[in-house]
């Protein structure tokens, strides 16, 4: 759509890190991409106005782009790029919207493996990651933001969402770079 994708790189090597290290801690691990159904019937009419009034040329979500159609699913464009792209057994959650719980069985995912704590890493910050964190803390998850591994089009939207984070005690969970995180994992032998 036009945007300016390489601040978005950044958090490309601390995501590997953080994988790999979760992934031999034994970590649950569950991926999230935003996509709409090749007949557009799950993208409501703001949503496509929208996005064809900030994409470039006037294009918007389902229109041809340089990686195929925007954001529908299965387009080469949708999928998640090679260097984070899920293993074997790591559940993909599809998502129509910027949230991660809209419309889809992400809170039954997480409640039937019991899990409560969630770590967000992701682009970007500010729109998907920080909705998804939002739906998350009103859900009562506690969630950690991993600020090294996520990233927006704009550095201070990227800033103000880690700024919102912290409000009022930790309003939404908290954020801290990967290397903290990583310090405390323990892998078993």
């Amino acid at each position: 759509m036009g945007y300016d994708l390489s601040l978005t790189r950044k958090p490309i090597e601390p995501i590997k890190r953080t994988l790999a290290a979760m992934r031999a801690a034994g970590y649950h691990i569950i991926h999230t991409r935003e996509g709409h159904r090749s007949d557009l019937a799950d993208l409501p009419p703001n949503k496509l106005w929208r996005s064809r009034a900030i994409g470039a040329g006037g294009l918007g979500i389902g229109d041809a782009g340089p990686c195929g159609r925007i954001l529908i699913r299965g387009e080469p464009g949708w999928e998640i790029i090679p260097e984070l792209a899920p293993i074997a057994g790591e559940v993909i959650i599809d998502k129509p919207g910027k949230g991660s719980f809209y419309a889809t069985d992400l809170d039954l995912v997480l409640r039937t493996r019991r899990i409560t704590n969630l770590i967000l890493a992701g682009v970007t910050t500010d729109v998907c990651v920080h909705t998804t964190m939002r739906d998350a803390n009103d859900r009562g998850y506690e969630c950690l933001l991993l600020s090294d591994c996520t990233a927006a089009t704009d550095p201070d939207n990227h800033l103000a969402a880690l700024k919102m984070i912290t409000m009022q005690g930790g309003v939404f969970g908290a954020h801290a770079e990967s290397a903290a995180l990583l310090a405390g994992i323990v892998v078993p032998c």
